[in-house]
C-alpha cells in the first residue's frame, strides 16, 4: 500500500485547493458549414449576414488571422482610412492575401474572390504555383471548368482555384460567379481555421477503429509539462498552503470543443482512459477525443517515505523537508454528438467508473473513490466550483477550489506576484468529485 498511497493521493489533490497540446489536428471535412457557423460565433464573435461582402469576409478573415499592419500606407485607391474594411484589408495585403488596387469591398462576394481569399489565408499559395497545366486542367474539370475554354483566369488564378479544389477548400458544386451565401463563407471560414491549426482538436472518434493506438501514441509521447515561471509562482502557493494542488497544462493541445456539447476527464492512467472509451463504445455514447497533457503538482509529505522517482513522478525537496511532487496526468476531452449523450456521460461513469468499497468489482481498471470530470456549461446534478487560472504564452497552471475561496486564491496568487493575471471562473463538476473538496476522501 505504502508505493500507492502517494500516487492515490496525486491522482486527487493535484487539482485540490481547500481541497481542489501538438497533437494531430483531425480533418475537419465532416464538419458541415453550421458546426463552422457556431464555432466562429463562439470563438471570434464572428457573425455573417446575408447580404455578405467582400469586405465583410475581409474582416472575418483578419479576426481569425489576427493580423496587422505594421505599414500603414494605403495601397488601396478606393479606400479611406475611416473605411471599416481599411485595416483588415491593410494587413492582409501585408500578408500576401489581397492585392493591392481596388478592394471593392461595398461589392457583393463572389465564390471565386472568396476562394482565392481563403486559399492564400490557409497557407497553401506555395503550393498552388506548383501546378502546371496539366494538373490545373484535371483539377478545374472537378468543378466542371474546361480550361482550355475559360479565358477569364489567368494561370496564377487558375493555379489557386485548382489548389483549393484539391485540397478541398470549395466542393464539386462551387460556381464562380455566384454570389457566396453565408453557408458557403463558414465553409471557407471554418477551413482556414483548420489548415491553420485553429478549429478542434482531436485524435478521433470513440466508434474509431484505430482511436485505442492513437490515445496511446499520444500518451507515451506526453512528458511532464516544466513551465518555469508558472511553477515558481504556483510552488511558493504550495508552500504558503494557500493551494494543495495544481495542473499545468499546454493550450496547443486544447481540443476547442463546443462547451454545450463537451466534458472534461480527468485521470492518470491510461488503461482507464482505454477502458472508459471502451465502455462509451459499448453504451453506443459517440463523442469526438482529445487527450490533453497534464501535469499535477502536490505537496508529498516527508512522513510518507522516502520518493521513487521516475520520467513520469519527480519530487523536488523543500525548506521544511517535504517534497513537491510532479506528476504525468493526462485529461480526456469529450465533445459528444448530442446534449442527451452529454447527459448519460454521469450514469455510466457512477455505475462503472466510481469507487463505493474496497472490494467492489464490475468496475474498469483504476477507478476513483472520487471521479473528476466537468462542464464549462450548466449540467442538472453537478456542482459549482471555481477555476484559478494563470496563462503564460501558451502553458498554463490552474488549481480548483470551492467557489468561496476563489477570491482568496486569487488574492494570495498575487501577493506572490503582483503582475499575475489571474482568470478565475466558475464550472460544473461532478459531486463526488466537488464532496472530496468538502473534505469527504471517500
Amino acid at each position: 500500500m505504502k508505493s500507492h498511497k502517494p500516487l492515490q493521493i496525486a491522482l486527487l489533490t493535484a487539482v485540490l485547493l481547500a481541497s481542489v497540446s501538438p497533437l494531430s489536428s483531425a480533418s475537419a471535412a465532416s464538419d458541415s458549414a453550421l458546426s463552422y457557423k457556431q464555432f466562429l460565433n463562439d470563438k471570434y464573435a464572428i457573425t455573417l449576414s446575408d447580404s455578405l461582402s467582400k469586405g465583410d469576409f475581409v474582416i472575418a478573415v483578419n479576426n481569425i488571422l489576427k493580423a496587422e499592419a505594421k505599414d500603414q500606407t494605403n495601397v488601396f485607391t478606393d479606400l479611406q482610412k475611416d473605411s471599416p474594411y481599411f485595416k483588415a484589408a491593410l494587413a492582409l495585403h501585408e500578408k500576401g492575401i489581397l492585392s493591392e488596387g481596388k478592394l471593392q469591398g461595398d461589392q457583393p462576394l463572389t465564390q471565386l474572390q472568396a476562394t482565392f481569399i481563403a486559399l492564400k489565408a490557409s497557407g497553401l499559395k506555395e503550393l498552388a504555383y506548383t501546378y502546371p497545366k496539366d494538373k490545373i486542367k484535371a483539377a478545374l474539370a472537378k468543378v466542371h471548368i474546361d480550361y482550355d475554354q475559360n479565358n477569364q483566369l489567368t494561370l496564377q488564378a487558375a493555379q489557386e482555384l485548382a489548389a483549393a479544389i484539391d485540397t478541398g477548400l470549395v466542393s464539386s458544386d462551387f460556381q464562380a460567379d455566384t454570389t457566396a451565401n453565408p453557408t458557403f463563407a463558414n465553409d471557407l471560414l471554418g477551413k482556414i481555421l483548420t489548415f491553420t491549426g485553429q478549429y478542434k482538436h482531436y485524435l478521433g472518434s470513440t466508434s474509431d477503429s484505430d482511436i485505442f493506438r492513437k490515445i496511446n501514441d499520444a500518451w507515451h509521447t506526453e512528458d511532464i509539462i516544466s513551465s518555469t515561471d508558472l511553477r515558481a509562482v504556483f510552488d511558493e502557493a504550495l508552500k504558503k498552503n494557500l493551494v494543495t494542488g495544481y495542473n499545468l497544462k499546454d493550450s496547443r493541445f486544447d481540443a476547442n470543443f463546443d462547451p454545450k456539447q463537451s466534458l472534461t476527464y480527468g485521470h492518470s492512467d491510461i488503461t482507464h482512459a482505454i477502458q472508459l472509451i471502451g465502455l462509451l463504445r459499448s453504451e453506443n455514447i459517440q463523442a469526438k477525443v482529445q487527450l490533453e497533457p497534464k501535469t499535477s503538482a502536490f505537496i508529498y509529505l516527508k512522513e510518507w517515505g522516502e520518493p521513487t522517482q521516475t520520467e513520469d513522478y519527480q519530487v523536488v525537496q523543500i525548506e521544511n523537508g517535504n517534497f513537491i511532487a510532479y506528476a504525468k496526468e493526462y485529461d480526456i476531452e469529450f465533445e459528444f454528438d448530442n446534449a442527451e449523450q452529454k447527459n448519460k456521460f454521469q450514469q455510466i461513469v457512477l455505475q462503472y467508473a466510481k469507487k463505493n468499497s474496497e472490494d467492489q468489482t464490475g468496475l474498469i481498471y483504476s477507478s476513483w473513490w472520487q471521479p473528476l470530470y466537468y462542464s464549462l456549461t450548466e449540467l442538472k446534478d453537478y456542482k459549482v466550483i471555481a477555476n484559478n487560472k494563470v496563462t503564460k504564452g501558451h502553458y498554463y497552471a490552474q488549481s480548483f477550489s470551492l467557489s468561496d475561496k476563489s477570491e482568496e486564491v486569487s488574492a494570495g496568487l498575487k501577493k506572490i506576484n503582483a503582475n499575475l493575471n489571474v482568470d478565475s471562473y466558475k464550472f460544473w463538476v461532478d459531486e463526488p468529485f466537488y464532496n472530496y473538496l468538502l473534505g469527504d476522501f471517500k
